[in-house]
């Protein structure tokens, strides 16, 4: 044999033969025998509201539009609806704050002519309350 003069020089090993793998079917097992009806956990996840517009989309048959159209204004539609919501409790507690304001005004400086009308506006939030 000659000498290596390179690493790639030596042979190829000598291919063995090789057999086609053998099917072997196995018998199905026996369907299993309940005494009484088995009881079923079936858990149901509803999906996100940006992924139900893109489910509904592509269960429609809609085009990549309808899809890209979720996906985009979906978050963009919550962004908007939290972003509208703050403003809005703050305007409410301002509102209250001032009708609390002046309900304790009118009492302090009204004197007795104050008195009687804020018993009059709790009598009358009691009735229809």
């Amino acid at each position: 044999m000659t000498p290596r003069r390179y690493q790639f020089d030596n042979p190829l090993p000598v291919p063995r033969e090789s057999h086609p793998p053998v099917y072997r079917p196995e018998p199905l097992p026996t369907p299993t025998v309940y005494d009484q009806q088995p009881i079923v956990v079936q858990h149901i996840h509803q999906a996100a509201p940006d992924r139900t517009v893109q489910r509904l989309a592509l269960g429609a048959g809609a085009g990549g539009g309808a899809v890209a159209a979720g996906v985009f204004l979906g978050p963009m539609l919550i962004t908007a609806m939290t972003s509208l919501a703050v403003p809005l409790a703050f305007l409410a507690l301002v509102l209250v704050a001032g009708a609390w304001g002046v309900g304790t005004v009118v009492k302090s400086v009204g004197g007795p002519d104050g008195k009687a009308a804020a018993a009059n506006v709790a009598k009358a939030r009691r009735k229809h309350g």
